[in-house]
C-alpha cells in the first residue's frame, strides 16, 4: 500500500484558504512538498503565562465551531483491508435471433460461451497527517480563577484543533475536485491551450455564447451579463439531460456511462450562482424563472484559494499538477458536474491518541487522520468555464 504523508501540503493549503497568501502551484501527484512547522507549544505557553501578571476580571474564549464548505463527496468506511477495488462492465453486442431463420435439419448450439466484458480498478493510495497539542497539568491552573475557566480554555484549544482539521480536510476534498478539473482541461487539447475552444467535457460557455450570437463578450463581463447567464443556464440544463443518457462522451476513459439526477453532483462557484440570482431573475418576472433556474448545486467560495482579495481571477482559478501528473493552470472555472462515483473520499480514520509525560507533567494529544481521495476517469465529469 502506498502511503503519502501530506502534513507539508495541508499547511500551505490552509494559508491559501484563509486568504493569507495568493494561489501557489500545487503538486497533487507528489504531495510531500514544503510546509510550515506546527506552532511550538512551549514557546507559546511561556508567552501566555508571562502575560498573565495582573488579575483578570473577565475571560472571554473565542470558541466557535467551524463546519467548512466542502462538497458532500464522503463515501464508505471500512475497518479491515487496504485496497479499494472498483469493478465495471460493458454493454453486450447484439447477435442474430436464429428463431426467425430456422432451417430444416440444422443444429442450433445453445452452449456457446459468451464472455462477460468486465474490468477492475484498484486504489491503494492512502494520505495521512496529524495535529499535535500539549496540555500542561500545573502551570495553567495558576493562570485562571476556577476550574470552569480552565476547562473553557482547554475546550477552546481543542476547538482550534477541530477547526484546523476541518480546514485541512476541506482543502483536500477541493484538491480532489481540482485534480479532476485539471485532467479534464488537459484532455481537451492533449495538454495544450484550452482557452480558445470548447469541448464536450470542458465546456467553454463564453466561447459558445460568442460563437452562437456573434458577440465579443469578455470573461470579466460575462459573469454579470443577463444574456450570457440565460445562455449558461440553458446550456447547463441541456447537460443535465444529456448526461442521463447512456453515452461514452462525458468521461475521459470513453466508457459507457449515464448519470441520473439523483446521482449527479453539481458544484458551482458562488460568484456564478449569486450572479444568476441578482442579474437573471428580475423583480418584474419578465422571464420564466423555472426555465431559467440553474441546476441544484452546492456552492464553493473558491476552487483552490481566495487570494488576498477574493478577486474572480483568484476564486475561479486552479494551478495544480493532477494525480495523473498533468500540470494545468486554468481560470474562469464556473461549475462542475460529476457522477457520484467519479470522485470521493473514503475510509476516513480520524482518531486521537494521548501520552502523559510524568516527568514534565503534561499530556500530548495526537490528532491523526487517514483517508483515500480518489478520482476515476471512467466516470462522467464535466467542467464549465469562461476564457
Amino acid at each position: 500500500m502506498r502511503i503519502e504523508q501530506i502534513h507539508e501540503l495541508v499547511n500551505p493549503i490552509t494559508s491559501e484558504m484563509l486568504g493569507e497568501t495568493g494561489l501557489i502551484a500545487e503538486d497533487l501527484s507528489n504531495v510531500v512538498q514544503v510546509g510550515t512547522a506546527i506552532q511550538n507549544i512551549d514557546q507559546w505557553q511561556n508567552k501566555f503565562v508571562n502575560a498573565l501578571v495582573d488579575r483578570i476580571g473577565r475571560v472571554i474564549f473565542v470558541n466557535r465551531p467551524y463546519s467548512g464548505f466542502a462538497p458532500s463527496v464522503m463515501m464508505d468506511a471500512w475497518e479491515y483491508g487496504s485496497i479499494m477495488m472498483k469493478i465495471a462492465s460493458e454493454l453486450p453486442e447484439a447477435t442474430e435471433n436464429e428463431s426467425w431463420e430456422l432451417t430444416d435439419g440444422a443444429s442450433y448450439d445453445p452452449f456457446v460461451y459468451k464472455a462477460n466484458s468486465a474490468y477492475a480498478k484498484f486504489y491503494d493510495g492512502l494520505t495521512t497527517f496529524e495535529l499535535d497539542k500539549s496540555i500542561l497539568d500545573r502551570q495553567l491552573k495558576s493562570s485562571f480563577g476556577s476550574a470552569t475557566e480552565l476547562n473553557a480554555f482547554i475546550s477552546m484549544i481543542f476547538n482550534e484543533v477541530d477547526k484546523s482539521m476541518v480546514v485541512k480536510n476541506t482543502g483536500l476534498i477541493m484538491r480532489t475536485i481540482n485534480s479532476f478539473i485539471a485532467d479534464t482541461f488537459y484532455d481537451l487539447d492533449s495538454g495544450g491551450t484550452y482557452s480558445g475552444k470548447s469541448g464536450t467535457r470542458a465546456v467553454n460557455l463564453l466561447y459558445l455564447y460568442n460563437q452562437k450570437f456573434g458577440e465579443s463578450l469578455t470573461a470579466a463581463e460575462a459573469i454579470t451579463d443577463e444574456a450570457f447567464l440565460r445562455f449558461a443556464s440553458y446550456t447547463m440544463g441541456l447537460y443535465v439531460d444529456r448526461i442521463k443518457t447512456l453515452s461514452t462522451l462525458f468521461n475521459i476513459g470513453g466508457k459507457q456511462r449515464f448519470t441520473p439526477e439523483d446521482m449527479l453532483h453539481v458544484v458551482m462557484l458562488s460568484e456564478f450562482k449569486q450572479a444568476a440570482g441578482v442579474y437573471l431573475y428580475d423583480a418584474a418576472n419578465n422571464f420564466n424563472v423555472e426555465n431559467l433556474s440553474f441546476p441544484n448545486a452546492e456552492t464553493v467560495p473558491y476552487w483552490q484559494g481566495s487570494g488576498t482579495d477574493f478577486a474572480f481571477a483568484n476564486t475561479s482559478k486552479i494551478n495544480v499538477t493532477s494525480g495523473n501528473g498533468h500540470a494545468v493552470e486554468a481560470g474562469g472555472i464556473l461549475a462542475v458536474m460529476f457522477d457520484r462515483d467519479a470522485l470521493g473520499v473514503c475510509n476516513q480514520n480520524s482518531r486521537v491518541t494521548t501520552q502523559y509525560n510524568p516527568k514534565a507533567e503534561f499530556t500530548n494529544y495526537f490528532y491523526k487522520r487517514d483517508a483515500r481521495y480518489f478520482t476515476d476517469e471512467n466516470e462522467n465529469f464535466i467542467a464549465f468555464y469562461v476564457a
